[in-house]
């Protein structure tokens, strides 16, 4: 699981060198926290993705879902379900499966 910690220090790098991170590098960041257990520097990423005026994707709302799947925060998992569908996201198979085992983590 240490790899999350690899995938921020190559994100800190690539802003030092002067490149802006897009919605892909922030949701290949979310997935890598995610599957290292660290669900809330994933919801940290993703206020900070807003704040510097990038939309979240269905990509972006799945990654966190599974994130706070892995971290059993099922609450959190279905909250951003429906900020996803008020955005006027459509969920997908990945959305779904991440939510269902969120909800099955939950207890």
């Amino acid at each position: 699981g240490g790899q999350w910690e690899k995938a921020l220090e190559l994100f800190d790098e690539l802003q030092r060198r002067g490149l802006e991170p897009d919605i892909i590098t922030y949701n290949a960041l979310i997935s890598a926290c995610g599957k290292g257990g660290q669900w809330a520097k994933a919801l940290k990423l993703f206020d900070e993705l807003q704040r510097r005026g990038l939309e979240p994707d269905i990509i972006t709302y799945s990654a966190l879902i599974s994130a706070c799947a892995k971290g059993c925060q099922w609450e959190k998992a279905l909250e951003l379900f429906d900020e996803l569908q008020r955005r006027g996201l459509e969920p997908d198979i990945i959305t779904y499966n991440a939510l269902i085992s969120a909800c099955g983590n939950g207890g």
